[in-house]
């Protein structure tokens, strides 16, 4: 059942990508543009923005810090006054491995910025145009809001002290702003993956099961938003046993970690 519009055709409509300077997001983007999008990417880095834009004619690169409330908030207006915002993704991101032996409150809070804060600020900033933008014909809805989580914020999981608790928020508020935007006609998306090789999760020292490639990712999301889909997991042989994990009761639960931590 879709529980969002289906977006099928992205000539002539604009994404705004938060957090697309690496990974998951520029590969989003790359994949968004072959198929007509006009790509708008942020990130901290101008460099790798500039970068992107020289290899995709027609995008455009709006450097940002997402932790920046004023940033952010002029950046939405900038694209405001361009026209109608069709999709927004949030993606930027931030992890490393921690546990209570090696807890470092400053980084702890770095998380909590980018990883959560920061979509609280693009949401603060995009909502307000997004419930003002007519209804598009074709579609039905005024825009659409996509957030990445994690399978990480299915449950909590050895070494993701820090990382883990800020998935599991945004699902958290992806779950909750679905049905009040719904209702006012903008559609909210989750997504969840796996493990995707990119420069965050290079920095493990085990092995990632069922790891694929940041292409392999984007062209997840593209399906799943043609599918209309609320959430988007991949790769199910991966997301669809760490979904089994939220079934367990407690006792179960805690077993099975404490001996994949013993491993």
């Amino acid at each position: 059942m879709a529980l969002n519009p289906r977006m099928l055709d992205w000539h002539g409509r604009t994404v705004w990508l938060v957090g697309a300077s690496t990974g998951i997001g520029r590969a989003t983007a790359s994949a968004l543009h072959a198929q007509g999008a006009t790509v708008v990417v942020s990130a901290r880095s101008a460099v790798a923005l500039q970068a992107f834009v020289d290899t995709h004619p027609g995008a455009r690169a709006l450097p940002l810090d997402v932790t920046d409330t004023r940033a952010v908030k002029a950046a939405a207006q900038t694209l405001s006054a361009q026209g109608v915002l069709d999709c927004v993704l949030y993606c930027a991101g931030h992890y490393h491995a921690m546990d209570t032996s090696r807890m470092d409150i400053a980084d702890l809070l770095r998380h909590n910025e980018i990883n959560y804060l920061g979509a609280l600020y693009l949401l603060d900033a995009v909502l307000p145009q997004l419930l003002a933008q007519p209804l598009n014909q074709h579609t039905g809805q005024r825009g659409h809001i996509s957030l990445m989580g994690s399978v990480a914020g299915y449950r909590g999981l050895p070494n993701s002290l820090a990382y883990g608790p800020t998935k599991a928020a945004l699902i958290n508020l992806a779950e909750t702003l679905y049905p009040d935007l719904h209702a006012q006609g903008v559609g909210v998306s989750l997504i969840n993956p796996g493990f995707v090789d990119t420069p965050l999760t290079r920095q493990n020292q085990f092995k990632m099961p069922a790891l694929i490639s940041p292409e392999r990712a984007a062209q997840e999301i593209l399906n799943g938003w043609a599918r209309g889909a609320f959430e988007i997991h991949f790769p199910k042989r991966f997301t669809c046993w760490m979904k089994a994990l939220q079934l367990l009761p407690y006792s179960a639960f805690f077993a099975l970690t404490r001996r994949l931590t013993q491993a």
